[in-house]
């Protein structure tokens, strides 16, 4: 029987001596064990499993983390980190405390840098190796980067500058052609060309092209690496790849695989989650859209390649003319839909929100400050959960509210959410307008009511009170209401709405009834709702006691939800916990 090697790997020199036959065993035994562990914790599957051989090699080869490596997107990096001294941490992997899902310079040396968001890893290892330059150290300097994320904005940036250079760069192309979804758009189709036509591509940019090879032949990468390894300057190896490679189902469902859940890993076969008797938010939207397109022909709906995440499929193969995928290419998403909005189109650009702070400049100039008619629907707004800080959707709130012209909604459920978009499509808005919602399931079983034009701007009483008011932004209403029933004071829960324009009128009432009022966010408290009415209450004059709720400065690491939300005290324990503290300090003050 052969010796397992992977339990006695703590560092890539464990391997590096290992013949053919034993590092062929190592990429097997890695492949079953990411396997494994993502089929009972969850997590990233099929971007790993199709780098295996890749990171074999890699590690085998460059004298890492001497020589920087850095993933591109970093949910590849499994294998990598297993390799590099995380085995025994990585059933932990994305839990509250345990591994962090991406690259992170604060885990480890290998880790050269931070890539949660993609098409950043050019530009990082160019900074690297001009400073390497500059301080005489001769070292290597490789980017793993995905055909999706290369064809990104800042990718060809990074390369027009990188080919002016004679920078130590090796650019390692994985190209599977696929992100989450399929990729799309005319760099997709050269690479699938022959490789001269690549070739001329990356000449003219004047990077040096070797490929395509197959990514899974592991003596051909050790070969080609081992001959690289020797080269200096801008070079790209073009590797052809399988997103899942390994596990059957995975390579043959590809963006369910993704990121699968819990599933057998024999089998392949997915852990059939509990019936929620509910629905997404981002369901709410797809279906939503999907019913007023056949009404409206004004309409149409953009994603930069999250158009599962977002729940545009089915909306995109119905009118595959009028939703659309542009790619990772969120400022392109914006603009283009700033576009179509100065012919008389009414787009939905739906983007996640930590995807929308890629391109806040365009939000800025080429939306708002033109004050066009364009529809954000940030998805994924508030905590996400698992894939960390680069993904914690808790500035949106922040760096919206501050722009004039610009309407910001935040619905408090699925009818709601429902409702706005309903009367954006039948009364187009005058300017820009924003609407965050959660990931995840929303509360109700019944979303789908008839539709109903309502005013957006405006707050709601959910509960009447005396003394104390509660203003929550957003579905935070539903954890405020859960806190309420566990107390027996007479507190009132107002529900904001709209963040901008504010409900004057209502805050009015609020301020002028009651002694004191507790703001409750998903989201940063620095620049945030809270602060916002605090000052719009020393505006008007008021001087009652206020205290705000929400994400504290500083940035959110990994974990799920549900524990995310106990450990801030934003979850229907911690606000509870919170109000009665309010109320013994006002009983003290008084």
């Amino acid at each position: 029987m052969t010796k397992p090697l992977l339990a006695d790997i703590s560092h890539p020199r464990d391997f590096r001596s290992f013949d053919p036959l034993q590092l062929q065993q190592l990429v097997d035994e890695l492949r079953t064990e990411i396997i494994q562990v993502v089929s009972e914790r969850e997590g990233h599957l099929g971007a790993s499993l199709g780098v295996v051989e890749l990171t074999v090699a890699l590690h085998t080869v460059f004298d890492t983390p001497n020589d920087r490596l850095i993933w591109d997107v970093g949910h590849q990096a499994y294998g990598h980190k297993m390799l590099t001294g995380r085995r025994a941490d990585f059933t932990r992997l994305r839990q509250w405390k345990g591994l962090n899902g991406f690259p992170s310079r604060e885990e480890s040396s290998f880790d050269s840098f931070g890539t949660g968001h993609s098409s950043t890893s050019i530009s990082a290892a160019l900074g690297m190796a001009l400073a390497a330059e500059q301080q005489g150290e001769d070292r290597q300097h490789i980017a793993v980067i995905g055909d999706a994320s290369i064809a990104s904005g800042m990718a060809f940036e990074a390369l027009n500058h990188l080919g002016t250079t004679q920078a130590n760069v090796l650019i390692v192309l994985n190209d599977n052609a696929m992100g989450i979804d399929p990729s799309v758009g005319a760099l997709k189709d050269a690479f699938a060309q022959n490789s001269s036509e690549q070739s001329s591509l990356f000449a003219s940019l004047n990077i040096a092209y070797t490929g395509p090879f197959d990514g899974h032949d592991l003596p051909l990468l050790l070969k080609v690496f081992k001959e690289q390894k020797k080269q200096k300057g801008p070079r790209l190896i073009h590797l052809r790849t399988v997103k899942g490679k390994g596990l059957a189902s995975a390579e043959k469902n590809q963006i369910v695989f993704h990121a699968p859940g819990k599933f057998d890993p024999l089998t392949g076969k997915l852990n059939k989650p509990a019936k929620q008797g509910k629905t997404k938010f981002q369901t709410v939207v797809g279906k939503t859209l999907m019913a007023l397109f056949a009404e409206h022909d004004h309409l149409m709906a953009i994603s930069p390649a999250m158009p599962t995440g977002s729940g545009l499929v089915a909306l995109m193969e119905r009118y595959p003319n009028r939703c659309l995928d542009v790619g990772i290419a969120e400022q392109h998403a914006v603009t283009l839909a700033a576009g179509m909005a100065t012919q008389g189109l009414l787009p939905f650009c739906v983007i996640y929100s930590t995807f929308l702070q890629r391109a806040y400049d365009q939000v800025i100039h080429d939306v708002v400050l033109q004050n066009l008619p364009v529809v954000f629907c940030i998805d994924r707004a508030g905590l996400v959960g698992h894939d960390g800080a680069t993904h914690q959707g808790v500035f949106d709130l922040v760096f919206l509210q501050t722009l004039p012209q610009l309407t910001l909604l935040a619905p408090r459920d699925e009818v709601q959410l429902r409702q706005q978009l309903y009367t954006l499509a039948a009364v187009p808005p005058k300017g820009p307008v924003a609407i965050r919602y959660p990931r995840g399931y929303g509360g109700l079983t019944e979303w789908e009511l008839p539709f109903e034009s309502i005013d957006y701007t405006k707050g709601t009483c959910l509960k009447e009170g005396k003394g104390t008011a509660v203003i929550s932004v957003g579905t935070m209403a539903e954890e405020v209401s859960e806190a309420l029933q566990q107390l027996e004071a007479p507190i009132a829960h107002y529900d904001l709405g709209c963040i901008k324009p504010l409900d004057e009128a209502l805050l009015h009432r609020v301020f002028t009834r009651f002694t004191q009022v507790l703001t409750v966010e998903e989201g940063s408290l620095v620049g945030g709702v809270g602060s916002r009415l605090l000052s719009w209450a020393n505006d008007h004059g008021y001087s009652l006691k206020i205290k705000s709720l929400g994400v504290p400065d500083d940035f959110v690491s990994h974990g799920s939800p549900a524990v995310l939300k106990q450990k801030l005290g934003l979850d229907a324990s911690g606000i509870a916990a919170s109000i009665r503290t309010f109320l013994t300090e006002d009983e003290t003050c008084n």
